[in-house]
C-alpha cells in the first residue's frame, strides 16, 4: 500500500518558484539530473574501494537516457549508489539542506530564482519544469529492497516498495504537453554535449531498435590539456560541480610537478553562496586520486577563508585505499594545500590590476578573504596586500595598504585605522578631526573580522598597524589657541567624573579634537566599542567590558564656557545638564545608545527653541 507524505511548506513554495521562474532555461533540468547521477556513481565507486562486493551488480558505471516519444516520457538511469526509503524522504520530501528556506524567501523577494536555485542545491526539482509527474525507482547498494517515489510536484509524494534488479536509480519524467522536444534524440544529444560532455561516465542515449549511443567524451575535464578545452566547456564543468548558474569570475587550471604531482581545476564564483557565513560551511573542493572520487569533505585541502572556491584536485601520489581520517592529517594533503593556496593568491594578485573587475570579487568575498590575515600566518601579509579598505583619502574608491603606505606623510611610521558599524558614520567621527587637519589618512573598517586581523599583523612593510586611540603618544599634537583655564578645567572634569561615574571610567582632556567638544573612547589595548556591540549582538560574554573614557576638548568654546561657569556654584545644575547632553552627543557619535532618551530629546528641543 502506498504511503502518502506531504511536502514541507517550504518545499511546495520552492517548487512553485522553480517551475514558474526558470521556464526560459528549462533544458538545464537534464544537466541537473545527469550531475546527480554522476555523483551517485562517484559515491559507489569510492565505497567499493574498501567494500568491493557492494558494487558487484553494477558493472561498468554509466548514465542512460531513454526517450519514449509515444508515451512522451524521458527516463534518466544510473547504476550508482541508489537510495533507500529514508533517503527518498530526507532528500526529496523535506528541506534537508540548511538554508534552503532562505532560498525561498530570497527568490520570492527579488525574483532572481535562476541565479539562486543552484546556490541552494535544489537542482532535482528542476525536473518539474518539464514534467507533470516524476516517478523514481531506486535501490541502495548493499540493500535488497527497492522503492518507488511518485509526485506531481504539488502537494506531496507517495512511496511504495518496488522491484529493481540491481542498485541504482531510474528517474522517469512524464513530460508536459509543451515539452515534447525532450524525446527528440537530436535535441537530447545537443543538450548533453553542451552541458554534460565533461562527465567522466558514459552518457548513453537509448535509440530503441537502433541500439545505444555514447554521447559524451567521458573524460575528466581537468586531465585534458588546457589548449583542448573551450571556454564553454570550462563554464559547464563549473556549473556541474557548483550547481550554480552564474559565470565563474576566475578559472584556474594547473598541473603541479615536483616532489608531489597533482592537477587542479579551481573556480571562484561571480556571486556569493547563501551559506558563506554559516559556521558549518566547509570547503567546496572534490578530491580525486587518478580520477577516482575520494571525498568532498577533506577540510584540510583548502583553508577555511577560501571556502568559496569550487573545483577539483586530483593526485596520483595519494593512496586509493587511504581513509578520510588519515587524509585529514596527511603531509601530502598539506603540501597540496600549500601549493594550491599559493597559486590562487598569485592569480588574485594579477586580477587586482583591474580595479572594477576585482571589486566584483571583493564585494562578494572580501570579508571572507580577510579572515586569512588572522588565520594564515604564512600568507597573512600577502593576503593583507590583496585586501581593500575604505579610507578618509577617497570616498569613491577603496584603497590597499600599499597605496596607503605610498601616500604616508613624511615621518609617519604607522597605518592608522578606526572600526565601527558604518563607513559614513565613521567619516564624521570626532576622533578623526586632528588626523584630517594634519592630512593623515585613516582606514575606516566596518567588518567584524577587522577587529581581529590587526592583532596578528602588527606591521606591514615597515609601518605599524595602529588603532587611532594609540596615536596620541606618537603624533605630537600641539595647538596655539585659547583654551580653558587649567583650574576651572580641572574643576569641570572632576565634576563630570563624579556625575558620570556609573557610565565613564575617566574624564580627560585631549589635543586630538578640533571641532567637537567631547568624544568617547576606551583605554588603549582594551576591546573597542564596536567589538563590544558585536559581542552583545551575538549574546557573547561582556563581563570584560572596556573602560569608557570621555575626552574633553579644552579649546572648544563650549568647554571654555562650561569651565568658567563652574566658578559659580549657582550654575551647577545648568553645567550638569549641558555636560549630560555632551556625553549623550559623544555616545551617539560612537554608535552607542544614550542612557536617557527622554531627557536627551526634551533638553535638545529646549536648546533648539532658545537658539531660534
Amino acid at each position: 500500500m502506498a504511503e502518502k507524505i506531504n511536502f514541507q511548506a517550504d518545499v511546495s513554495k520552492m517548487l512553485n518558484i522553480v517551475v514558474n521562474s526558470l521556464y526560459s532555461e528549462k533544458q538545464i533540468f537534464l544537466r541537473e539530473l545527469i550531475s546527480n547521477a554522476s555523483d551517485a556513481c562517484d559515491k559507489l565507486k569510492y565505497l567499493a574501494l574498501t567494500n568491493p562486493g557492494i558494487a558487484k551488480q553494477s558493472g561498468l558505471f554509466k548514465i542512460k537516457i531513454t526517450p519514449d516519444a509515444a508515451a512522451n516520457t524521458l527516463v534518466v538511469s544510473d547504476n550508482g549508489i541508489g537510495m533507500n526509503k529514508d533517503d527518498l524522504i530526507n532528500h526529496l520530501g523535506t528541506i534537508a539542506k540548511s538554508g534552503t528556506a532562505d532560498f525561498v524567501k530570497n527568490a520570492s523577494d527579488n525574483g532572481s530564482a535562476l541565479e539562486l536555485i543552484g546556490q541552494f542545491g535544489v537542482g532535482f526539482y528542476a525536473a518539474f519544469m518539464v514534467a507533470d509527474k516524476v516517478e523514481i525507482v531506486t535501490r541502495r547498494a548493499g540493500e535488497d529492497q527497492a522503492w518507488k517515489w511518485v509526485s506531481d510536484g504539488v502537494e506531496g509524494f507517495e512511496i511504495t516498495p518496488a522491484e529493481r534488479a540491481a542498485n541504482g536509480t531510474d528517474i522517469k519524467l512524464f513530460l508536459k504537453s509543451d515539452a515534447k522536444d525532450y524525446v527528440d534524440t537530436i535535441y537530447l544529444r545537443q543538450i548533453i554535449r553542451t552541458y554534460s560532455d565533461h562527465i567522466e561516465y558514459p552518457i548513453v542515449l537509448d535509440l530503441g531498435k537502433a541500439g545505444e549511443e555514447t554521447v559524451n567524451t567521458a573524460s575528466a575535464l581537468w586531465t585534458r590539456q588546457k589548449a583542448e578545452i573551450t571556454k564553454d566547456q570550462y563554464k559547464e564543468f563549473y556549473h556541474h560541480i557548483s550547481h550554480n548558474f552564474d559565470e565563474p569570475w576566475l578559472t584556474l587550471h594547473f598541473k603541479a610537478e615536483g616532489n608531489i604531482e597533482y592537477t587542479g581545476l579551481l573556480y571562484i564564483p561571480s556571486s556569493a553562496p547563501y551559506d558563506l557565513f554559516q559556521p558549518d560551511r566547509n570547503n567546496s573542493l572534490k578530491l580525486y586520486v587518478n580520477k577516482v572520487f575520494i571525498s568532498d569533505k577533506i577540510d584540510e585541502l583548502m583553508p577555511h577563508y577560501l571556502r568559496f572556491v569550487k573545483g577539483v584536485v586530483d593526485s596520483a601520489d595519494l593512496q586509493l585505499n587511504i581513509s578520510r581520517e588519515m587524509l585529514q592529517h596527511s603531509l601530502l594533503i598539506e603540501k597540496i594545500k600549500h601549493g594550491t593556496v599559493s597559486r590562487l593568491l598569485k592569480e588574485l594578485k594579477k586580477r587586482t590590476k583591474k580595479y572594477d573587475d576585482y571589486m566584483t570579487f571583493w564585494q562578494n568575498f572580501g570579508i571572507v578573504l580577510k579572515e586569512g590575515i588572522y588565520e594564515d600566518f604564512a600568507n597573512r601579509e600577502e593576503i593583507a596586500g590583496l585586501s581593500y579598505f575604505a579610507s578618509t583619502a577617497d570616498e569613491t574608491k577603496l584603497t590597499t595598504l600599499d597605496e596607503y603606505v605610498s601616500r604616508a606623510k613624511e615621518g609617519q611610521k604607522a597605518v592608522y585605522y578606526i572600526t565601527g558599524d558604518d563607513v559614513k558614520v565613521l567619516r564624521n567621527n570626532p576622533q578623526l578631526e586632528a588626523f584630517r587637519e594634519k592630512g593623515i589618512e585613516v582606514l575606516l573598517l566596518t567588518d567584524p573580522i577587522d577587529e581581529f586581523w590587526p592583532q596578528v599583523l602588527p606591521n606591514y612593510k615597515g609601518f605599524a598597524i595602529k588603532h587611532i586611540t594609540q596615536a596620541e603618544a606618537d603624533m605630537g599634537w600641539s595647538r596655539n589657541e585659547a583654551k580653558a583655564d587649567e583650574g576651572s578645567l580641572k574643576k569641570l572634569t572632576d565634576l563630570m567624573t563624579e556625575l558620570f561615574k556609573t557610565e565613564v571610567g575617566k574624564v580627560t582632556t585631549t589635543e586630538k579634537l578640533t571641532k567637537s567638544p567631547v568624544s568617547l573612547t576606551v583605554e588603549n589595548g582594551q576591546m573597542s566599542l564596536h567589538l563590544e556591540r558585536l559581542m552583545r549582538t551575538h549574546q557573547q560574554q561582556t563581563a570584560f567590558a572596556s573602560t569608557r573614557i570621555l575626552e574633553v576638548n579644552p579649546y572648544h568654546p563650549l568647554i571654555i564656557k562650561l569651565a568658567d561657569m563652574t566658578a559659580d556654584e549657582s550654575n551647577r545644575a545648568k553645567v550638569e545638564e549641558v555636560a549630560r547632553l555632551l556625553l549623550d552627543e559623544a555616545k551617539i557619535a560612537e554608535g552607542e545608545a544614550v542612557s536617557d532618551p527622554s531627557f536627551f530629546a526634551e533638553k535638545l528641543s529646549s536648546y533648539i527653541l532658545q537658539a531660534i
